[in-house]
């Protein structure tokens, strides 16, 4: 009778122990999940891409000095990135020396296709990548943001996904680009690179602006 008992508890506990290794196996599966679990099974990924608002102001940049330094010019320049709820709200700012006065703003930019959204209608989000000069090659360039991190514009927009499904996310997007099958099963319809350039003077205000459509442009103001 004991030996039966035992054996019986012994059962038990087996079976406690597998269901346990099968919840935390679960658990580890959604923590570690992919990008393209992600994209094709996650409801949550798919309402926070659809959450995201038409964008307008994204950041700007103006000039803080130029100067002639053994017969080339130099500028000196200030980038911010702004808040997507508050234009005035700052959430990045960096300064960068650039030789001559033709500066390129690099963005790489993923536009997602109706079905991916939960209301049919298209989004677009950005990240910015680098800047150069036009006596510099691309990769050459001064970073912006980090590649592969979660860019400070959009830290609320996964806020209901776990962290490492958001690390997997901001990781994994843009190695899509080279994979135009999995673009078109995941209805992304681009992932790309856009760079914008302009000849920089003092007293101006290069503000840069993107539409739902992923369309990064300059437009320029006075300085106050």
């Amino acid at each position: 009778m004991a030996k039966k008992r035992r054996g019986t508890f012994i059962f038990v506990a087996i079976i406690a122990v597998l269901g346990a290794a099968a919840y935390l196996g679960r658990g580890f599966f959604y923590g570690a999940a992919t990008i393209h679990e992600l994209l094709a099974e996650n409801k949550e990924l798919k309402q926070a891409i659809t959450n995201i608002t038409a964008e307008e102001q994204i950041g700007y940049a103006k000039v803080i000095s130029q100067e002639n330094r053994e017969g080339k010019l130099y500028t000196t320049l200030r980038f911010v990135e702004t808040a997507r709820d508050d234009k005035l709200k700052k959430i990045l700012e960096k300064d960068y020396i650039i030789e001559g006065d033709i500066v390129y703003f690099d963005a790489l930019i993923v536009k997602f296709g109706e079905k991916l959204v939960m209301d049919g209608r298209g989004r677009a989000l950005y990240l910015w990548r680098r800047v150069y000069g036009e006596h510099m090659s691309p990769s050459e360039g001064f970073m912006i943001e980090q590649a592969g991190a979660e860019p400070a514009r959009y830290a609320d927009l996964l806020k209901v996904l776990p962290i490492k499904q958001r690390e997997v996310f901001w990781s994994g997007i843009w190695e899509l680009a080279n994979d135009p099958e999995k673009l078109k099963q995941y209805d992304i319809q681009a992932i790309y690179g856009s760079a914008v350039y302009s000849r920089l003077r003092p007293g101006l205000i290069y503000v840069f602006k993107v539409s739902a459509a992923g369309q990064v442009y300059p437009e320029i103001v006075p300085g106050m």
